[in-house]
């Protein structure tokens, strides 16, 4: 069984709700704390010296990070959960799977941690970086083009990310009012009932 270490509520709900979305049982470990130095930051460092999770042990033991890379790991085998290769939605979606964790992820690293890139100006750090995260979601909207998924019909793994970062800075009430669409696809992976226990878990509902 697929192992994931993460803590509830950060980045690793997403590779926990694709994971759960292609039916591909797993176990977690809960590194809380790992973060600061610690019994968690030990843990963690052993499978993964650059302390980030979500960090994943497959069945073979391999060692697998990034989100976009377990995204495109399953769809070896759940190739239903993107668009068909060849198509012009498929190539949006690769597009838009790695402009998410190459441009909305690093606002987060910055922004939680700001005294350790900016020990001078921690609050501007995050004021600035907030501030430029919203033009990224306010970009992402205008990408969505098709309902009730972002790529029509059928739902994807990008569509796993939209719940999880709704959570997070600024929140949903700004995404409610700004970036309608995006806040509507998170409403539906919210509803799916599959996916309830994790969301649940992770504290997204």
């Amino acid at each position: 069984m697929i192992q994931i270490y993460g803590v509830p509520g950060y980045g690793s709900t997403i590779s926990e709700l694709m994971l759960t979305l292609a039916g591909v049982r797993y176990s977690f470990i809960n590194v809380d704390g790992y973060d600061k130095p610690g019994p968690a930051r030990e843990q963690l460092e052993k499978l993964n010296p650059l302390c980030q999770v979500p960090t994943l042990v497959l069945e073979n033991g391999t060692v697998m990070t990034e989100s976009a890379a377990v995204a495109l790991m399953l769809l070896d085998d759940h190739p239903e959960l993107a668009p068909a290769p060849g198509t012009p939605e498929r190539n949006r979606f690769l597009r838009l799977l790695v402009w998410m964790v190459a441009n909305v992820y690093p606002t987060f690293t910055y922004a939680d941690y700001p005294e350790r890139w900016a020990p001078g100006a921690p609050a501007q750090l995050r004021e600035s970086t907030g501030r430029y995260r919203e033009t990224l979601y306010r970009w992402l909207e205008q990408q969505v083009e098709a309902t009730p998924w972002m790529f029509g019909q059928d739902i994807s793994l990008l569509d796993c990310y939209l719940p999880v970062m709704r959570r997070w800075t600024p929140h949903a009430a700004w995404f409610a009012q700004h970036t309608p669409k995006l806040n509507a696809i998170a409403d539906a992976v919210c509803a799916l009932p599959e996916l309830q226990t994790v969301l649940r878990a992770n504290r997204i509902l």
